[in-house]
């Protein structure tokens, strides 16, 4: 065997598609069965694509700078630039390949914010774009083997030699990493996000937005053979999403979108950050970190009549009142708490020309913590209420690379041993995120590395031959 992808998500399929168009033979091991293959990509929806003009789906322009500032923001400045611009000058040209592969367009519904310009929507979402790779991998003669799930590897100084599956080992030329993060581990979790002043275990509380498959097993394995490695183990794209969202798998459905429209308060009834801070594509990925620092881990988004019909419905209704009052004991929340804020917040309100299309100059003034856009009074009946809690969609610790996507020990790149998606994303997000930018990392670094695995297996092949 030239190729051993190990993972099933996005990476893993750009990586053996790459590798199998290279003239490869290529072996993939998804950890899940069939019917759940695909890990968190099934779940996603959109690419982050630089285009320096409208290109079908995608109107107007969209420049690499402009990517770059809007990825270096929502950052905080804790990415390799070097890393981003190669995946932001790979997202301008993976479509035709994409498309080859069995991969559709459509342009953005309505109801998603301001992404007609910066994102590609896939045409029947994530798990569409997954079946698609799967086809055309089989068809290429890609072997694929599910619930083979793979957990250790034989290593020397380095070098990829075999990868077990309970006592199977596998032996190929070089191998290609791409088994997610450790988001599931319910167990990490908990270590890395330890104990908060209240007592509280923060993650018991968390929900998982994708598959229960990414446990870090081989994360974990890699990091005690001394690979090095990148990211703070409780940076994660974390969403607000609806409490009564599933342990797992709850998706992009649970997500809850209408915070940038009303407000945002804890269950002291207390607001505790700016909801307008900018636009929702680039701010929905920090709310489930601010959750996560609240008392039990829980918040209610509130929003009144204005709001209706102006963000992607929630699959589960609201908690509905005709009033305030009975809106904050319909949430078990502190009656004169939360209306101290409310009444607090809807004075200071400062109504310009509301345009939720733009930044636009709705603001309070002489609040803190400000709502700096779409700051409108929460006044007309009736009255919706959210509660959030954390939903993880993955974790930014991994290992760390360079533009050839090998993994290194000891600053030293591996010959024949890769990495590409959540297991490497941390070095492109440091924090924070911005929509549709984990599908753009897995393709670039997930074609990178396909394609290096390839041609460090036929010069193994070349180098035997010689000796």
């Amino acid at each position: 065997m030239d190729v051993l992808v190990i993972g099933g998500g996005n990476a893993a399929l750009c990586a053996a598609l790459m590798a199998r168009e290279a003239g490869a033979s290529v072996m993939l091991l998804e950890a899940a069965p069939r019917e759940w293959r695909g890990g968190n990509s099934a779940h996603t929806r959109n690419l982050r694509c630089m285009h320096d003009a409208p290109q079908d789906v995608l109107t107007d322009a969209y420049p690499e700078e402009e990517f770059w500032q809007d990825l270096l923001k929502v950052t905080g400045g804790q990415t390799n630039e070097a890393l981003a611009r190669l995946t932001i000058r790979a997202s301008s040209n993976c479509r035709d390949w994409m498309r080859r592969h069995g991969v559709h367009f459509q342009p953005s519904l309505s109801g998603t914010l301001h992404l007609s310009r910066t994102n590609a929507f896939f045409m029947g979402g994530g798990k569409a774009l997954v079946n698609a790779y799967y086809r055309s991998a089989e068809k290429l003669g890609v072997q694929i083997r599910y619930k083979a799930p793979v957990d250790r590897l034989e290593l020397q100084d380095g070098r990829f030699v075999a990868a077990f599956v309970g006592n199977e080992r596998i032996t190929a030329k070089a191998c290609v990493l791409a088994a997610g993060g450790f988001e599931s581990n319910r167990e990490w979790l908990r270590e890395a996000w330890g104990q908060n002043e209240r007592g509280e275990w923060p993650s018991d509380n968390f929900a998982i937005r994708g598959t229960r498959f990414n446990q870090g097993v081989l994360l974990k394995h890699l990091m005690a053979a001394g690979a090095d490695t990148i990211g703070d183990p409780t940076q994660a794209h974390m969403v607000a999403i609806d409490a009564r969202a599933p342990l797992y798998d709850g998706g992009i459905c649970t997500r809850i979108d209408c915070v940038s429209l009303g407000v945002v308060v804890n269950r002291e009834g207390r607001r505790f950050y700016d909801e307008g801070e900018d636009f929702w594509p680039k701010r929905y990925a920090i709310w489930g970190r601010l959750v996560a620092q609240q008392p039990g881990q829980v918040a209610y988004s509130v929003i009144d009549a204005k709001a209706a019909g102006r963000f992607m419905p929630p699959v589960f209704p609201g908690t509905r009142a005709d009033t305030l009052p009975e809106l904050a004991q319909k949430l078990g929340l502190d009656v004169p708490a939360f209306m101290q804020t409310l009444n607090d917040y809807n004075a200071a309100c400062r109504v310009g020309a509301f345009d939720h299309t733009v930044l636009d100059n709705c603001h309070t003034e002489q609040l803190a913590p400000a709502k700096t856009h779409w700051a409108r009074p929460v006044d007309k009946a009736p009255f919706d209420g959210y509660a959030l809690k954390p939903g993880v969609t993955f974790t930014y610790l991994g290992l760390k690379t360079g533009e050839t996507a090998a993994v290194s020990f000891g600053g030293v790149p591996s010959h024949n041993l890769f990495v590409a998606g959540e297991m490497m994303a941390g070095n492109v997000l440091g924090k924070g995120y911005t929509a549709g930018v984990g599908m753009s990392i897995g393709t670039a670094f997930g074609r990178i590395a396909g394609v290096q695995s390839a041609q460090a297996a036929m010069k193994s092949g070349a180098s035997h031959a010689a000796a």
